[in-house]
């Protein structure tokens, strides 16, 4: 019999189609069974739960370890979308005193948020109420896939250094896309050492993996809890704050529109950061945070503006000290060197004022008096040098460098958030606004005496003074002195080095101890402190004057370096040097030997006063120097002899 080779082929293609199906029927199984995540996501959901567990967030402690921030419980109503059956959304409305409205706009807001899944735990209400915790924990039963998460609230030993702290705010959805750390209700620090400390504060969140029964019911812990991961705690931080002190600053400033630094000039250490107005740092923790933030935002005296930092003010008197550094290394002057002053400095046909002393005068009592003067002549003489510096430009570049040395101009980099940089100008400011090869030493006479463009913060002045205490250098100003388990941060404690010969710092300090004996300063003198000082009286065009000092103690171990601003405190005695002085007795005695002082500054407030003028708080003011006669920085004592600032 003939064979049929076309049956036989056939046979081939028929077992090879069978083959290829049997082949792509394994894979496809393969593929929902092992390869696809979402399928055995979604399987595993049907039976595990996996719950988040929160971290405790690490504690705060100031530098002599007195806790100030820890944590208390919390409760959160969180739920899996997914689990949501037969919900009887009237009753559970009426459990938690909500609305249906309420109810249903959280579960749309909800649904919008980027990482939204219906199999994953999302929060529903944070921060029960102990009421609403009550209630809503005697009837969770009956609402299935709703569950209590703890979570973790801050809580305040002392109301102070808010500015300081920070608080918590919910992650935003930028946040969330940046961070995989973050889910939707999760909280994060804001403002303060709880920002920029963050990654340290929040710990490490853990799980606990639960197995439900068909009917949806939690058993318990998935294979006895073998599977869950414990949280792990955030560091602690210990502050370089006096958290004592701190709260004495906010005392004197109450009332009053400002800030104080205090630094501890051989390490860095800020020892208190104060802001006025300021507020009780647990108005912004808890459920009533967002109304109480904004009556802060809204406040007109913006107590969310830290002016410690962030202030951008005429330095005024108290910006002498660098220019006679200057003026000496760069050989303008010398001791012996000796300007007039017939009540200011008079060139041409400009005239900027000063008060009545002794004239001709030389740098030590120019200090000790505050004689615009003297400065005005030695910044002139410095910029009107062409044979050593070619140009006014140049010379004025090489005074800039200067300041920037001494931490002018440019951000210190505190390890908080938010910091200003103030204003130094430079050659090609001057160019651009008053004309290239147009100006003069004459035409910006006022920045030598801490005016005209010149600009500031409080912390730039408290760092200048630690700068003069350490003769020479200072360390990046800090607050944080130590994380748990981590140690000290190696950007906060670099040292920076001033060109300046330490004998001249020197001369600047004995003129600054002048100051406190016999001169501007001399009622912040307190016997066997051997307190520095140096007054300043900054112009405010939009009102009173601003009063200013910058200080250290003891003169020849310095371990205290300060610097007060206050807005339309008028002279730099006024409110400046008492307050300053005041700090530092504190800090140094532990107690005070002008307990009426300290209460009559304590007291005395300048909020609804006149003088407080039309301009916003912690605005930034210019003023350039005027050819005409201008008002002097420096004015008579009413005792008539002249040394009042």
């Amino acid at each position: 019999m003939r064979k049929n080779y076309n049956l036989e082929k056939r046979k081939y293609v028929i077992g090879g189609f069978i083959t290829v199906l049997v082949i792509i029927y394994i894979f496809q199984l393969y593929v929902l069974q092992l390869g696809n995540e979402q399928y055995k996501e979604n399987a595993d959901n049907n039976a595990f739960i996996e719950k988040i567990t929160y971290p405790s967030r690490g504690l705060i402690y100031d530098r002599k370890g007195r806790l100030i921030v820890y944590n208390e419980p919390a409760y959160d109503l969180v739920m899996i979308p997914r689990d949501v059956h037969n919900l009887d959304t009237l009753e559970f409305c009426n459990t938690l005193r909500i609305t249906r409205e309420d109810f249903e706009k959280r579960m749309e807001d909800m649904r919008k948020n980027p990482n939204y899944s219906a199999y994953i735990q999302q929060t529903f209400m944070s921060q029960l109420t102990p009421e609403d915790y009550g209630r809503i924990q005697e009837k969770l039963y009956r609402f299935p896939g709703f569950f209590i998460a703890q979570r973790i609230l801050r809580q305040y030993n002392y109301h102070a250094a808010a500015n300081v702290l920070g608080c918590l705010r919910e992650v935003k959805e930028e946040e969330i896309k940046k961070d995989n750390y973050y889910r939707a209700g999760d909280y994060t620090g804001d403002m303060g050492i709880e920002k920029s400390y963050e990654k340290y504060l929040r710990g490490v969140k853990g799980k606990e993996v639960l197995i439900r029964d068909a009917l949806g019911k939690i058993q318990g812990h998935y294979n006895n809890g073998a599977n869950d991961v414990e949280p792990v705690a955030g560091n602690d931080l210990n502050l370089t704050i006096d958290i004592e002190l701190q709260q004495f600053g906010e005392e004197l400033m109450r009332g009053k529109i400002g800030a104080i630094v205090c630094i501890e000039p051989k390490t860095g250490e800020i020892l208190a950061l104060v802001t006025s107005p300021s507020y009780d740092p647990a108005l912004l923790a808890g459920r009533d945070r967002g109304k109480n933030y904004t009556a802060l935002w809204t406040d007109n005296f913006k107590p969310l503006f830290d002016r410690s930092i962030q202030g951008a003010y005429p330095p005024g008197s108290t910006f002498k000290l660098s220019q006679g550094l200057i003026f000496e290394q760069e050989q303008v002057i010398n001791l012996s060197t000796a300007y007039p002053c017939h009540r200011g400095f008079i060139s041409g046909g400009l005239r900027v004022g000063c008060h009545g002393h002794g004239s001709p005068i030389t740098l030590k009592p120019a200090i000790q008096t505050s004689c615009n003067g003297y400065f005005c002549w030695g910044l002139k003489h410095m910029l009107d040098n062409r044979k050593k510096y070619g140009s006014t430009s140049k010379a004025f570049e090489v005074w800039k460098n200067y300041m920037v040395d001494f931490g002018y101009g440019y951000k210190l980099n505190i390890d908080i958030p938010g910091e200003n940089r103030g204003f130094i100008p430079n050659s090609a400011y001057y160019d651009k606004n008053l004309g290239e090869g147009k100006w003069v030493a004459n035409s910006i006479i006022s920045d030598a005496i801490g005016q005209g463009e010149i600009l500031a913060t409080p912390l730039q002045i408290a760092n200048m003074s630690a700068c003069i205490a350490n003769r020479g250098y200072y360390i990046t100003p800090h607050v944080v002195r130590k994380i748990a388990g981590v140690g000290v941060l190696k950007k906060n404690i670099e040292r920076h080095e001033t060109r300046i010969n330490k004998e001249y710092f020197e001369h600047a300090v004995e003129g600054m101890r002048m100051s406190i004996t016999g001169g501007t300063s001399r009622s912040g003198n307190v016997p066997g402190l051997d307190i520095c000082g140096k007054t300043g009286t900054a112009q405010n065009p939009h009102g009173r004057d601003h009063s200013a000092f910058m200080g250290f103690a003891p003169m020849n171990d310095p371990k205290i370096a300060v610097a007060v601003y206050v807005e339309n405190g008028g002279f730099g005695a006024t409110f400046g040097v008492p307050i300053g002085t005041l700090m530092i007795e504190k800090y140094l005695s532990g107690k005070l030997t002008r307990e009426g002082l300290a209460s009559s500054m304590s007291n005395t407030s300048i909020f609804s006063t006149k003088a407080y003028g039309a301009g916003r708080p912690g605005a930034k003011q210019k003023e350039k120097a005027k050819p005409a006669e201008e008002k002097t920085t420096e004015t008579p004592n009413p005792s008539n002899d002249g040394t009042k600032e």
